[in-house]
């Protein structure tokens, strides 16, 4: 059986949503890959690497297969913002970015091992943090929504609430520069079914017409 013709190394259902958007028949297969932060790696070059490492885990066993890999983290005061353990972890990230403008940078990479294809790419977004209350906060944890989010929250969820307005790409902070990608597949001779304007004009994405 021939390799597929595109996979998504990602298990992020909203990855999945996005890519989806451009009309591209498509595979998912969840990389295996350590994400740990090494040494004095900068948030924008973590997350370019580990875009790069999550494609090249999948490309290694398709090696015809284009692979897209992306990672996203969030920046506070130079410190890369994970995935809170708990409820109680969410509320103490939530309350360091409340009021505050913080960056979230999405790295993206494409592979394919036949072709020695190796694109990679980093998208930055500027984040403002509406300084809502202490009852705004509990309702939002109540949800738990910020459960498995970098950050502690999901712009396209609930989350959204919390913010008071972006400066850049909206896929970006949902965790896939889409617009970039687009890009980078037809320079690459992928005929999209869905252009890239189009979406963008249409803004078809929870939350995304609240971000224009």
């Amino acid at each position: 059986m021939p390799d597929p013709h595109l996979i998504l190394a990602s298990s992020s259902p909203r990855r999945k949503k996005l890519l989806a958007l451009l009309g591209l028949p498509f595979e998912i297969i969840s990389p295996a890959i350590n994400e740990e932060v090494l040494g004095q790696e900068t948030p924008a070059n973590h997350v370019r690497r580990l875009a790069l490492e999550k494609a090249e885990s999948v490309a290694s066993h398709y090696p015809d297969s284009l692979v897209i890999g992306s990672d996203t983290v969030i920046e506070l005061d130079g410190q890369i913002l994970g995935k809170p353990a708990d409820l109680e972890d969410a509320h103490l990230m939530l309350t360091g970015l409340r009021g505050r403008c913080h960056l979230v940078h999405t790295g993206l990479a494409l592979v394919k091992k036949a072709k020695e294809l190796r694109e990679t790419y980093v998208e930055t977004v500027k984040v403002r943090v509406k300084d809502f209350s202490d009852t705004d906060l509990q309702a939002y944890l109540k949800t738990q929504d910020s459960l498995g989010k970098a950050g502690a929250y999901s712009i396209q969820g609930e989350g959204g609430h919390l913010i008071k307005k972006i400066e850049g790409d909206y896929p970006t902070v949902v965790g896939l520069p889409l617009g970039k990608l687009a890009q980078l597949l037809e320079q690459g001779g992928v005929e999209l079914p869905m252009k890239a304007e189009a979406i963008y004009r249409t803004k078809p994405y929870a939350n995304w017409k609240d971000f224009c």
